[in-house]
């Protein structure tokens, strides 16, 4: 099996495209902008969804589900909400189809017009924060803390395939809360969720911050995100956490009684991350030859390829390899024993290359003879023979060194890539030879942060937290700023 993948060297958005489709994670689909998630791609979402769930759970949090439409007046109710996704809204405006009565077809049916149109949701807050309203009364109802998985559908006109489709699945939060103080410990909380789950499941490193109020989620007071940085240099947002004050608990009329007996509107959090994680899992660790998966997300975290000549040499090798599959599935390894004999081997060691598998067995006659097993780990590539009575400590070792290495090598990668400049001319310089984060001063103005991203194409990714003020001037005006901010070029 050929993997003829267009090198990252060469093109890395051909190849991220490449990788994605001959890797079996997802294609396009014959709706524009939305694509098919193939078994493969949606073996690794669930493993992320399963990991993410449990800390959601470990937090406190309930799953429910809400309505996917939401009526057109709601979203109204929020201004600055409505203002940041009114140019992405799907509207569903009729209810029924009918034959055209000159025989050209199926038409809308104009005597089906909706009363209220109804919005196909971009996000949940405005239709929860409704259903709230009837939940919530006195101060024993709170905190309350939902989380639904979900799609949504964001009218995209140029996609990619995980990283901007026009549907796409995730889950979002939405929490309520008696005090300020609480709601904005929970937003910094679920930052803190989305950064040990990228770190220690997905071994993508990233920076925590608050985003510049242009960069905020509408709608928020405060928006916390987690940045990570793929292999081209570019920014990847990976999970935002929103600290959204009384603003939805103002428009949608949600007050509780406090212990005083007092009417006090609530306070509130939305948070959510997507299948763009998966793209943020490709790009930061895969290489020309295909997927490189992290174990603890790896659908399949070991195979094992037979080679032999005839039925009689599968016999025998299967009888070896059964029990090792079983003392692997006890052990919690997820393990393939691929038999097939529609393929040869060659073919077998490129298809899981391909797909990413953190570790391969090979196991031919000379092994069987001398006890032995082939061992080839996926980020490296190296191989080791490894006697059979040695390979289940083997595999159990490679699959945890496996995750810290990926990790370390992203995370030295990112560390190489943050360059601090004084200048213009250096910031430009930085952005078009080096990529990755630029750090420098901010005057803390939206003129100057949009004359930037015009001028270069760079955002302010983060405003860093647990970073020391440091006095300074603003590389575009000369303004005083007291604190540098990071920024990228982003997807």
């Amino acid at each position: 099996m050929g993997k003829n993948l267009t090198t990252r060297s060469e093109d890395y958005s051909k190849w991220y495209n490449e990788l994605v489709v001959k890797a079996d994670l997802a294609e396009n689909s014959g709706v524009r902008g939305c694509m098919v998630i193939k078994p493969y791609g949606y073996a690794i979402w669930e493993k992320m969804q399963a990991g993410l769930d449990k800390m959601f759970k470990e937090t406190g949090h309930e799953n429910a589900y809400f309505p996917l439409f939401i009526p057109k007046s709601y979203l109204s109710k929020e201004a600055s909400h409505v203002d940041g996704f009114a140019k992405e809204c799907a509207v569903v405006t009729h209810y029924r189809l009918k034959n055209a009565e000159d025989g050209s077809g199926i038409i809308v049916d104009p005597d089906a017009k909706l009363e209220e149109e109804l919005i196909v949701r971009p996000t949940s807050e405005t239709i929860i924060w409704d259903t709230y309203r009837k939940w919530i009364q006195s101060y024993r109802d709170l905190p309350l803390l939902i989380n639904q998985w979900a799609n949504v559908v964001r009218w995209e006109m140029r996609t990619r395939l995980f990283l901007r489709t026009a549907e796409f699945l995730w889950q979002e939060g939405h929490t309520a809360h008696a005090t300020e103080q609480e709601a904005i410990d929970e937003a910094i909380q679920m930052m803190n969720v989305y950064a040990e789950f990228a770190e220690e499941h997905m071994a993508v490193p990233v920076i925590k911050g608050v985003k510049t109020e242009s960069e905020r989620f509408a709608g928020a007071v405060e928006t916390y995100c987690i940045e990570a940085l793929m292999q081209d240099g570019k920014a990847l947002q990976a999970g935002t956490s929103h600290f959204l004050g009384q603003n939805f608990a103002k428009a949608f009329d949600v007050k509780f009684a406090s212990k005083e007996g007092n009417k006090e509107f609530v306070w509130a959090t939305s948070w959510g991350v997507s299948t763009r994680l998966m793209g943020a899992l490709i790009m930061t660790h895969s290489d020309d030859n295909g997927l490189v998966l992290p174990p603890k997300l790896a659908p399949i975290q070991v195979v094992i390829v037979p080679i032999y000549k005839g039925l009689e040499q599968l016999a025998g090798i299967s009888e070896k390899v059964d029990p090792l599959v079983k003392e692997l599935k006890s052990k919690g390894i997820s393990v393939k024993y691929d038999d097939r004999d529609t393929q040869k081997p060659g073919f077998k060691f490129n298809e899981y290359e391909l797909k990413g598998v953190p570790v391969r067995l090979a196991i031919g006659q000379r092994d069987l003879a001398n006890g032995t097993y082939e061992v080839a780990r996926r980020d490296t590539l190296e191989k080791t023979t490894v006697p059979a009575d040695e390979v289940v400590a083997k595999i159990e070792f490679l699959l945890e060194d496996i995750q810290k290495t990926i990790y370390k090598k992203a995370f030295d990668y990112r560390n190489e890539h943050i360059t601090e400049v004084d200048t213009y001319e250096e910031f430009k310089q930085v952005l078009e030879t080096k990529g990755g984060f630029v750090s420098a001063h901010w005057d803390g103005s939206a003129e100057t942060e949009e004359r930037i991203k015009e001028e270069t194409k760079a955002t302010i990714r983060c405003i860093p937290l647990h970073v020391e003020d440091e006095e300074g001037t603003c590389i575009l005006t000369g303004k005083p700023s007291s604190k540098k901010v990071l920024f990228a070029k982003a997807y």
